[in-house]
């Protein structure tokens, strides 16, 4: 593994374009690690020693996942999420302590939250649903990666109907939070469960819309049409 994790970020490096290094720090509020590769590249490099890993025990890859957020570099982090979400078939119910342990620890901005959170945490709590009462614990975190998580988690599943009354119990959790990382969050769960259920989502927001921090409720009813979205303006 050592081996393999040393080539890995020899790849990294050889595959550094210094345009979008220069570019790479306005996306973030925060201070990031990076190397400066284009999303392409990274998806590469992943796919390429994903193939040399993939007869490894599960196990064996998430410890390697883990070694690579330990780095702190953005690059490695949205490796060892595409490794992890390409492992799905093989989930079992003690992987969520796993994913709990990585947001908790290594998650420091919002895109590495989301690449994690959207496929493999997603894909995981779809599997096995009786999991999604430990995302409503993250919203009482003191962690804003981890309250963002327990929204972004259920992006996909939400566009596709899924979770609906879970969806608005961790809106409920999350509407009056100050962060707007977590703002964020919470009104892209409810935008993109609004794809599904439009009616539901508006009059959640409705409801809400007093006590509903501006940013999230933006985000909430971008894709609603004209009308629903100055009723919810107004």
């Amino acid at each position: 593994m050592n081996k393999i994790l040393s080539e890995l970020r020899k790849s990294l490096i050889e595959n550094i374009d210094e345009k979008a290094k220069k570019g790479f720090q306005r996306y973030f509020k925060e201070k990031v690690k990076f190397y400066g590769l284009k999303t392409a590249s990274v998806d590469k490099v992943g796919k390429k020693y994903f193939e040399l890993l993939k007869n490894e025990d599960k196990n064996t890859i998430f410890e390697l996942c883990e070694e690579l957020l330990k780095s702190g570099y953005m690059e490695e982090a949205w490796i060892a999420a595409n490794f992890a979400d390409r492992l799905n078939k093989k989930y079992e119910p003690d992987d969520f302590k796993i994913f709990e342990r990585w947001v908790e620890k290594y998650i420091d901005n919002w895109a590495e939250c989301d690449t994690l959170c959207n496929h493999a945490v997603g894909t995981f709590v779809t599997m096995y649903p009786e999991y999604i009462d430990k995302l409503k614990t993250w919203t009482k975190s003191k962690n804003r990666w981890m309250k963002r998580a327990s929204a972004v988690t259920l992006i996909i599943p939400a566009r596709k109907g899924k979770f609906l009354k879970d969806i608005f119990q961790i809106a409920d959790n999350l509407l009056t939070d100050t962060d707007d990382m977590v703002q964020k969050g919470y009104g892209w769960m409810l935008k993109a469960a609004s794809q599904a259920h439009q009616k539901e989502v508006f009059e959640y927001v409705m409801r809400n819309k007093l006590i509903m921090p501006r940013t999230a409720l933006r985000y909430a009813i971008e894709k609603m049409p004209q009308d629903l979205r100055k009723k919810c303006m107004q």
